[in-house]
């Protein structure tokens, strides 16, 4: 399955999106990222390198603004429609949702379909390690557990 097939039904599970969200804002993660990291898991350290520093590159030059905007869109603004605000929000959030696929499919292609063997906490440890700033291990395993 590809990673972005594996990655819908991952995030549908219950907890995955909560998870993956404490992750991101909490703690400065990016779900793509330890989503892939779990998919392949856990790559190769130089996998994890390659694959981390196109994913921060990418997380701040396009994700993050992209984000910012779609956030910004959730409140009213003083005498812009609501329905029109909202309408072009939904546009920012399939951008946003776009950009995440090129990400992932930028790290499928990075791992070149290897399987590291390991099981998703690990992997995620390795992934959070590689990203920068670890996210704490309480935190890993709360999107480990409702991963499966």
């Amino acid at each position: 399955m590809s990673l972005w097939g594996w990655t819908l039904e991952a995030y549908a599970r219950p907890g995955v999106a909560e998870a993956c969200l404490a992750l991101q804002d909490d703690h400065g993660q990016n779900t793509s990222f330890l989503l892939w990291a779990v998919w392949a898991e856990g790559a190769d350290e130089a996998a994890l390198r390659d694959a981390a520093l196109a994913g921060r590159a990418w997380d701040d030059q396009v994700l993050k603004p992209i984000r910012a905007v779609r956030r910004t869109l959730k409140a009213a603004f003083p005498k812009v429609d609501d329905g029109a605000r909202e309408a072009l929000r939904e546009d920012v959030k399939a951008a946003e949702l776009r950009a995440e696929r090129v990400l992932m499919e930028t790290f499928e292609a990075l791992s070149d379909h290897r399987r590291g063997g390991r099981p998703a906490l690990a992997a995620l440890q390795a992934a959070s390690r590689a990203w920068g700033s670890p996210a704490p291990d309480d935190a890993l395993a709360r999107l480990a557990g409702a991963l499966g």
